[in-house]
């Protein structure tokens, strides 16, 4: 069964297919549609939606879900808004609100985020994350479930700064930088506390420190101010015995080595990122979930979409952690009859 191929890879442990995850393919209406014979869309009920994620999820046999619970919204009102472009069906995801709380750069460099946001109560954080997992184990009983942090480092600057800001302040003062980004871990390491005493054995932790052409930083200042500042984060969670799946959007090939060293279970990357290097070198210690290009599902031929499914299996498939993804989703613009041929052909592939 599919929880039972999910944990099995998670523990590294060889199981007689690839398991595998997608992400936002249960939101692409007409894919679900085809899939399951039930009529949905967009301005269907959230319970009628929800009905047919999961048996579609059910139906392409998803052996892990992919689970955040802590992102954006916790900054409340002092965060900076950046719009964002239609990508979900119907576009109902666009907006296009703008606002910065901060007038220059200057002041981010003296932004202190407990000032701003304030102490949590650790163990009312602990009972919502208890409560996300409880939920995803209802909606996704054949999955290994999960809940976790969006907003762990970088993430949470690019939300309350935005890029112009953040990237003038580190420009202007790198030093003064990477000290207010103490400042700001010392303040979500509450979060991480929590999720260390929640119930969820595997956890997510996200944070984009990277863009598709790589770091948009010094990489010396990552291995100053970020990496020694996750070793800080993440240990509550590897005293606490969780599995620590670690999501970067982007190209971060050259910081593999640093993330691993910090302590993580697993690597979750897109297609810019090199994952023969990490089956190479971490691929019977490490989970990783990855990596076909979906640009390749969304406008290649059948044969490309089967030579993208073949390498990334070439690749993975000796590693017991390997799981099979479509790198940064199936968007609903994606060919019906391309996803329907990609999950094919991973069909037929994932036999070891």
């Amino acid at each position: 069964m599919s929880y039972k191929d999910g944990l099995a890879a998670i523990n590294l442990e060889m199981t007689d297919r690839v398991p595998r995850t997608e992400y936002s393919a249960h939101f692409h209406w007409d894919l679900v549609n085809k899939v399951t014979g039930m009529q949905v869309n967009s301005k269907s009920s959230t319970t009628l939606q929800t009905k047919a994620s999961s048996a579609f999820i059910k139906d392409w046999n998803y052996d892990f879900f992919w689970n955040i619970l802590t992102e954006k919204d916790v900054f409340g009102e002092f965060r900076t808004r950046m719009g964002h472009a239609a990508y979900a069906a119907d576009g109902v995801d666009f907006d296009n609100e703008l606002y910065c709380p901060f007038k220059e750069p200057e002041e981010v460099l003296d932004f202190d985020p407990y000032a701003v946001y304030g102490t949590r109560n650790k163990k009312q954080l602990t009972l919502e994350y208890n409560e996300n997992y409880d939920k995803m184990q209802s909606l996704y009983p054949e999955c290994v479930n999960m809940t976790g942090i969006y907003i762990s480092c970088m993430s949470g600057l690019i939300d309350i700064l935005g890029w112009d800001m953040l990237l003038m302040a580190a420009a202007i003062d790198s030093e003064a930088f990477g000290e207010m980004t103490n400042r700001y871990v010392n303040w979500i390491a509450q979060y991480f506390e929590a999720l260390a005493n929640s119930k969820s054995d595997v956890v997510m932790i996200h944070d984009d420190i990277v863009w598709t052409s790589g770091a948009f930083l010094h990489p010396d200042w990552y291995r100053k101010y970020i990496f020694p500042n996750y070793k800080k984060l993440f240990e509550p969670l590897k005293q606490a015995g969780k599995k620590i799946i670690y999501t970067s959007d982007g190209n971060y090939t050259e910081f593999i080595d640093d993330i691993a060293e910090v302590g993580i279970n697993g690597f979750v990357l897109e297609p810019t990122t090199d994952m023969r290097y990490i089956a190479e070198k971490y691929g019977k210690t490490h989970v990783f979930i990855g990596n076909a290009d979906t640009r390749i599902l969304l406008s290649g031929t059948k044969e490309d979409i089967e030579n993208e499914v073949k390498r990334c299996m070439d690749i993975g498939k000796k590693c017991p952690g390997f799981m099979m993804a479509v790198g940064n989703h199936i968007p609903p613009n994606t060919p019906v009859e391309n996803a329907l041929w990609y999950n094919e052909i991973y069909e037929k592939l994932s036999k070891r």
